[in-house]
């Protein structure tokens, strides 16, 4: 019997250790993936949901190193905070908190008057713009599509209105496909496609109605009770929400004033118009881009970079709640039932910190060995800004570069931008897969791409190429491809047919 429970006790133990585990990597999972931007709301909230959590008053902990493929380049810098006012604040919350236990699952953060992190920020747009249909196609390469799907997600993104919703019934696409592109679609695998296009930067791209937009946008918010109450207003009570019957949604939810006002200040922060006039550059005035990395190259070839985290502060767990939980150890055997429960609640407000903070470590050092391979690896563009110098790289390489999971790296590229001497560029521009030519050459489909571009840019108008002339002036450049392979990657490069391009 005794082993037997032994046996039992040894299991449960290690159940609880995989949990563990399990619960940090999907935290360290989840910053690595989020853009700067958004990385600055988490922080935001999480030290208004854990007052454990505070912003620390010393300087930054990295410094920058130079072009060594062995080494991390960092620049942080925490904000300014008043050392006295930030304790009072932390004193304040934790005994607030210790009065408060058993209800601090069920309140919201409280909202404090004044721009949160990350609102109403002057944000600057660097290096050269692209168009936002570019944006969208340049996504698709990681989207994992068929040839097929390709085709139905490229025509579902020039049918974006200037708003970035898809206003055309699925219907209508798929009589649409089928009479230009002799794609016989579904409105079932339409949708299908359209559900990938959906998880797309920005969110509530691709959506078919305002409600759907504003749904995409909270469902992308981490777990918590205050997605739960923007998910059931958007869902339940829209008409009120665009009545701004605000009074009416606060009793329906019965929340106190300070919850409605937490709420109401989230709702505001949702874009009802996440994209931007197709064709048109990304501007000033919806999306703007905030680069994750700045690389600097210098004349004498030595390339630098470093992470752009000025905003980012750095996090500590707060000494009130250090003193107290030891505070309270030294004291263990006197405990009072309502002690008892104070260390538990404290305890776990700092291992909650502390997971945090570990994790805000791990996406920093993440983050930089992938940025650092990635130049590596690219060398030759950073070095002359050419797009022909990009050579074939997939996640797969960065992978063993790194020595991170393949999904790792794929989620360090999503959504981040390197701001570098010739322009400001996702990580995803830095990728393309690699094409075996009859001769045996490996080369990059970008490369092609942009050979291929080049010649169309440069025919007389009057008289321009055919797909079989572009591809015996391609075999010419040392590209001997195939007329499909051709037609495809012109197609791709959103190039009409020789008649059309005819001036």
């Amino acid at each position: 019997m005794s082993q037997s429970q032994s046996q039992i006790q040894e299991q449960r133990l290690e159940q609880r250790l995989g949990q563990t585990v399990t619960q940090q990597q999907l935290l360290q999972a989840q910053l690595v993936e989020l853009p700067l931007t958004q990385l600055l709301e988490r922080i935001d909230t999480e030290m208004n949901d854990n007052p454990a959590l505070e912003a620390s008053t010393e300087g930054p902990e990295f410094a920058d190193n130079t072009d060594d493929p062995e080494t991390n380049d960092y620049t942080d810098a925490a904000d300014d905070f008043d050392a006295e006012r930030e304790r009072e604040e932390r004193q304040s919350a934790l005994d607030e908190a210790l009065l408060g236990i058993g209800r601090d699952d069920e309140e919201l953060p409280v909202y404090h008057d004044g721009a949160s992190i990350g609102e109403d920020r002057e944000e600057i747009v660097y290096g050269q713009t692209t168009s936002f249909y570019d944006l969208l196609k340049e996504q698709m390469t990681f989207a994992n599509l068929t040839e097929r799907e390709h085709d139905i997600m490229e025509y579902l993104i020039g049918s974006l209105d200037d708003d970035g919703l898809l206003r055309k019934p699925l219907s209508t696409i798929s009589d649409e496909l089928a009479i230009y592109h002799s794609i016989d679609a579904s409105e079932h695998e339409i949708e299908t496609v359209l559900t990938k296009l959906q998880d797309f930067d920005p969110a509530g791209i691709g959506a078919r109605t305002l409600q759907e937009c504003l749904l995409l946008q909270i469902e992308r918010r981490d777990d918590s009770r205050l997605k739960t109450l923007m998910t059931k207003v958007v869902r339940d009570h829209f008409e009120a929400f665009t009545k701004k019957h605000w009074d009416k949604i606060q009793s329906a939810l019965q929340l106190s004033d300070i919850q409605a006002k937490t709420l109401f200040n989230e709702l505001r922060r949702l874009n009802p118009k996440p994209g931007a006039s197709m064709g048109e550059v990304v501007g000033r005035s919806l999306q703007q881009i905030t680069p994750d990395f700045i690389v600097d190259t210098q004349d004498d070839g030595t390339i630098t970079f470093t992470l752009n985290n000025a905003e980012v502060p750095e996090l500590r767990v707060s000494q009130s709640f250090a003193d107290s939980m030891k505070a309270y150890q030294e004291n263990a055997a006197n405990m009072s039932r309502q002690t008892k429960e104070a260390l538990l609640y404290i305890k776990q407000k700092v291992g909650a910190a502390q997971s945090f903070i570990e994790a805000i470590r791990t996406r920093r050092h993440t983050l930089a060995v992938t940025m650092q391979a990635i130049i590596s690896l690219q060398r030759q563009f950073f070095l002359d800004g050419d797009e022909a110098s990009l050579r074939p790289m997939i996640l797969d390489d960065v992978a063993r570069k790194t020595g991170l999971d393949r999904s790792t790296v794929s989620r360090v590229c999503n959504s981040k931008y390197a701001q570098t001497r010739w322009g400001t560029f996702p990580l995803r521009h830095f990728f393309s897969d690699s094409y075996m030519t009859d001769d045996g050459q490996q080369v990059s489909t970008r490369q092609i791409k942009a050979v291929l571009h080049e010649l169309i840019d440069g025919e007389d108008k009057r008289k321009p190429l055919s797909d079989d002339a572009l591809t015996q002036l391609m075999a010419e450049r040392g590209f001997p491809i195939a007329r499909r392979t051709v037609a495809k990657y012109r197609e791709q490069l959103g190039l009409p047919i020789a008649r059309l391009r005819k001036g």
